[in-house]
């Protein structure tokens, strides 16, 4: 039996048909990394799947000395003597070889959720794949982005516009499927998701709401909530013509047995407030609400599901007087002369766009705008595109992750994590944690219920696409699919800067390399002072009192106080300054 089963691992092996197993591996993690471009000098590319595998088999350069180059988006390969970022592989049908990349994004890429093809080459090599359904699920090639929700105790998914083998058009109705909680005995999220979609009957996900008009479907908010003793999921939607305008938007409710939801409202396209964003739940003055970020929140709503049907019942985040509008903005000041921004019922929100009209108009002056998020390292402003956000116990702070429209890298490529004490913020400042070099990122999602050790590791996914990149070049089974990442918080590149007692500047709340201990209470941490401190830092000094034994830490003197010769380190400054 011995020599029999010898006898034919020699047979495979010696295989011409069998390809040669490369695995692209994070040289910190020891795991494979998927989207990882290898090419060859003549120009044929082949890319990683989600166990980090490529099934490399070209006809007549097997058993030859292969040379590939190697990229990925937020992986670096060392370069050699001459510049060039790759390695030659001897390759042999049956073989194998490991390839070790260095991660420069803060977030690790762990897999892809959707399409076709997720463990292709690591089914051709026989190796070993977490899902169910590695190769084709639900007939799905690519799905635009994801809203989700725990109902009845799994995880529902929804998604965009969803490709097909058979037909480039597809569904563009709202494709759906659940999983089990990690909790519950579902994958571990750094699997994968094993998704059960729901089908139509010839086996291709199915749309859950086929609602009234032409054009697509888009989900734009989901929230499960109580209702006469049940819980129900609750949706919006908006229907779509070209170019991408807006015609139509309704509320409706999920039909257990039908699988679909059932609109049960039609909102008026002029009414200031409508759910959009992904939703959370926070309880302010005694009373839980349900908010909608995009990425800030600027809607919510109190989470019964009566208020939730009810249009009266929203309230906007704004700097608009009660019951304002932007055709006819007037800004509600205080007795300081400053805006108020606050939640206010039959109000239109304040986005980003909005507050960047108002400054436009006018109506607000510089630094009076509420959202002024920045590069903690350059102290750039990032215009946030899309994301959401979730309270994180680990961090004892809510938690963002947002893409950045008009990135350095990437026009929708560049993803950012950034914290605040309440929902509203402020938000002040971000750090990059994945970028993707010309191609787009958008609607990343956070799942908080796949985080890990009360929330110092969590869990975001996002559309990865060529679209809106000014890339025409397609990434063959990722383009139009979901990739998950991971972020470890505890990393000290995700240290952000927070507000010290009575000080006129910034300061980190944990120690990072090389940081200055500051003795406040509680401690704060500043960057060593030097040439290679970042931009967006500015010199913080010891102040002593003259003739006395009070000392402060600020940027600018106040009293009678005496400045120290040198900086004590880099601090931040306030917004606004």
């Amino acid at each position: 039996m011995g020599m029999v089963s010898f006898l034919t691992l020699a047979l495979l092996v010696a295989d011409p048909a069998a390809p040669f197993a490369i695995t692209v591996m994070d040289a910190a993690t020891g795991r494979g990394v998927p989207l990882v471009e290898l090419k060859t000098i003549h120009g044929v590319r082949y890319y990683t799947d989600s166990n980090g595998v490529v099934a490399f088999h070209e006809p007549g350069l097997m058993n030859e000395t292969v040379f590939f180059h190697v990229s990925g988006h937020g992986y670096e390969f060392e370069k050699d003597g001459f510049g060039i970022r790759g390695t030659r592989l001897q390759v042999k049908p049956g073989g194998s070889a490991t390839i070790k990349v260095n991660r420069l994004n803060t977030a690790e890429r762990l897999y892809r959720v959707t399409g076709a093809g997720v463990y292709r080459d690591s089914e051709l090599v026989g190796a070993k794949v977490p899902i169910r359904q590695p190769l084709l699920n639900a007939q799905v090639f690519g799905s635009d982005s994801v809203v989700n929700a725990v109902y009845r105790g799994k995880l529902h998914w929804f998604w965009g516009d969803t490709q097909r083998p058979s037909y480039p058009l597809g569904n563009f109705h709202v494709p759906g499927a659940t999983s089990v909680l990690p909790a519950a005995g579902g994958l571990d999220p750094d699997g994968g998701v094993d998704l059960t979609y729901y089908l139509d009957d010839k086996g291709f996900a199915k749309a859950t709401a086929e609602l009234p008009g032409k054009g697509p479907t888009w989900m734009v908010a989901l929230e499960p909530l109580s209702d006469g003793g049940r819980d129900r999921l609750y949706a919006a939607f908006i229907k779509i013509e070209p170019p991408l305008s807006v015609y139509a938007q309704y509320l409706a409710v999920w039909d257990d047995d039908k699988h679909r939801f059932e609109k049960f409202a039609d909102v008026d396209l002029k009414a200031p407030l409508f759910p959009t964003g992904h939703s959370f739940r926070h309880t302010d003055d005694g009373r839980e609400y349900v908010y909608f970020a995009s990425p800030y929140p600027v809607v919510r709503v109190p989470a019964t599901a009566e208020a939730f049907r009810d249009p009266s019942k929203y309230e906007g985040f704004s700097c608009l007087k009660p019951g304002g509008r932007m055709d006819a903005p007037a800004i509600d000041r205080g007795a300081d002369g400053k805006p108020r921004f606050a939640w206010k019922p039959n109000t239109a929100p304040t986005r980003p766009e909005e507050q960047k009209k108002l400054r436009t108009a006018g109506h607000l002056q510089a630094g009076e705008e509420r959202w002024q998020l920045r590069d903690r390292d350059t102290g750039k402003a990032i215009e946030a595109h899309r994301g959401s956000i979730a309270w994180n116990q680990y961090r004892r702070r809510w938690t963002m992750i947002a893409n950045e429209i008009g990135g350095k890298l990437s026009h929708l490529g560049e993803v950012w994590y950034a914290e605040a004490d309440d929902p509203t913020g402020p938000w002040r400042y971000a750090v990059k944690v994945a970028t993707h070099d010309r191609m787009s990122f958008y609607n990343p999602k956070q799942h908080p219920y796949f985080a890990k050790a009360e929330g110092k590791v969590i869990y975001f996914e996002g559309t990865y696409t060529h679209d809106f990149s000014g890339n025409p070049d397609v990434t063959p089974r990722y383009e139009y699919n979901q990739v998950m990442y991971r972020l470890d918080l505890s990393d000290p590149r995700t240290a952000l800067p927070r507000p010290v007692p009575g000080a006129d500047f910034l300061a980190l709340d944990r120690e990072v390399p090389g940081a200055v201990r500051l003795m406040t209470h509680p401690p704060s941490y500043l960057l060593p002072d030097g040439p290679n401190a970042p931009d967006g830092t500015v010199p913080v000094y010891e102040f002593g009192e003259r003739g006395g034994d009070r000392t402060y830490y600020a940027i600018e003197k106040k009293g009678a106080f005496s400045r120290g010769p040198r900086p004590v380190g880099r601090g931040w400054p306030l917004p606004g300054r």
